[in-house]
Parts: C-alpha cells; sequence; structure tokens
C-alpha cells in the first residue's frame, strides 16, 4: 500500500483528500503546517507528497526546497490557490514534480499520482526493460530507477530520472520541448515549455562536471535538447 503525506491548513481539503485517497487503497497521513509535514516527509519514506504552497509556520516552498536539501526525492505534487506563473515555476525549480491549482478535482490529483509512477517505468518497449544504458561515465538501471556517474550514485528526483531515461533512450536524438513535455509529463500542459527548460537544469547540476558548460546533456538552439556521450570528458 503505498504512502501519502497530505499538507493542507484547510480541513476540508484534507478530509476530500484522505477520503478518495483512501478510496483508491492509498495509506494517508496528515499534516496542517510545513513544520509537521518536514519532521514526517524527514522521518517517514511516503511514496507521494501533496503540499499546499501557503502554509503557517512554514509555507510549501520552503518545505520543498529543505527537502529536497536533504536529498528526499519523493515525489511532491505542490497544491496552491495561487494562479501566477512565478508562484508555478518558482515551486518546479525547487523540486517539485508537478502541481495543481485550487480549486482542483481528488480524480485529477490521482491521475496525477499515478501519470508519476507511470513515468517511472521505462517508455520505449523496443528497449530491454533490464537493459542497463551506459551513455559515457553515466549508467542508468531502468529496472532498479538508479543513475551512477563514474560508480557514484546521483540522487534524482523521479521527475528528473524519467527525463534522463527518455533522452537516454533517444540518445543522440534532437528532442523539441513540446516532444518532451509531452513524453514526460505525459498530459496537456500546452505553452509551458518553461517546465522542461527548469527540469534540464536541475539534471545538468547533477550529471556534468560543469553545468554551465554541459558535455551530456547539450542544447540544440532553435530545435531543442539531445542527451550524448562526450567525446573527451573533462574530470
Amino acid at each position: 500500500m503505498k504512502q501519502v503525506l497530505v499538507v493542507d491548513d484547510e480541513p476540508s481539503i484534507v478530509t476530500l483528500l484522505t477520503y478518495n485517497l483512501k478510496k483508491e487503497h492509498y495509506q494517508v497521513t496528515t499534516a496542517n503546517d510545513g513544520v509537521t509535514a518536514l519532521q514526517l516527509a524527514l522521518a517517514t519514506k511516503f511514496d507521494f507528497i501533496l503540499l499546499d504552497l501557503m502554509l503557517p509556520q512554514m509555507d510549501g516552498m520552503e518545505v520543498t526546497r529543505r527537502l529536497r536539501q536533504e536529498k528526499v526525492t519523493t515525489p511532491i505534487i505542490m497544491l496552491t490557490a495561487k494562479d501566477a506563473e512565478f508562484d508555478k515555476i518558482v515551486g518546479l525549480e525547487l523540486g517539485a514534480d508537478d502541481y495543481l491549482t485550487k480549486p482542483f478535482s481528488p480524480r485529477e490529483v490521482i491521475a496525477r499520482m499515478k501519470a508519476i509512477s507511470r513515468r517511472l517505468q521505462p517508455v520505449t518497449p523496443s528497449v530491454n526493460e533490464d537493459e542497463q544504458i551506459q551513455i559515457g561515465a553515466l549508467k542508468i538501471s531502468p529496472t532498479e530507477y538508479t543513475v551512477f556517474r563514474n560508480g557514484q550514485q546521483l540522487q534524482l528526483t523521479p521527475r528528473e530520472y524519467a527525463l534522463l531515461l527518455y533522452l537516454a533512450q533517444r540518445q543522440n536524438r534532437v528532442l523539441s520541448r513540446e516532444q518532451l513535455l509531452n513524453g514526460v509529463w505525459g498530459y496537456d500542459y500546452a505553452g509551458q515549455t518553461r517546465m522542461v527548460d527548469i527540469q534540464i537544469s536541475h539534471l545538468r547540476d547533477k550529471i556534468e562536471v560543469d553545468p554551465k558548460q554541459p558535455q551530456y546533456l547539450v542544447t540544440v538552439r532553435g530545435f531543442g535538447y539531445k542527451l550524448e556521450a562526450p567525446q573527451h570528458e573533462a574530470d
């Protein structure tokens, strides 16, 4: 049974999400402030965190920042009453995997959770899911959901991992932001290609020796991105 942490200071939303998640056989833990949420998320390995943006004591942005700082890679779906693009982008930049603007349907929340779970699966049927992918010093294991660089395991969030795997299974192919958005996020984010740029930046921070001069995740100006093995990798 998958465990979900629901964090919101509105009792009606907590009750609504808890009821619907339990109907889908999720185990639910709740919190109504950011400090409690952070403590629970650090102490327990949850499968998902549904996190309100505006919380007492510590807001959702800060909770997300601290969790990612502590290498907690649990998928975070941010719940916000704010519809400003700035808030969405900041949340994603801090490490949230997705967001939903209130009011939302509990069915949509569950659909987003299931979509994130699916993105952890190999995305190309022609690739043997037991087969490791080696690109330069990167070794990606689709069955174990792990990534190593020069033998050292990298701590990627589920979204970062899904994006890297999608690119790796299409090595040397230039993929547009729209292709990546559709392939990795898997539902309608029309016009929101900025999300791709944010996750690409996060990936570069983790897989590149020098993220400002990427050797693996290359920008093809005017077209998109591609993942390739560097000819001469920097130390």
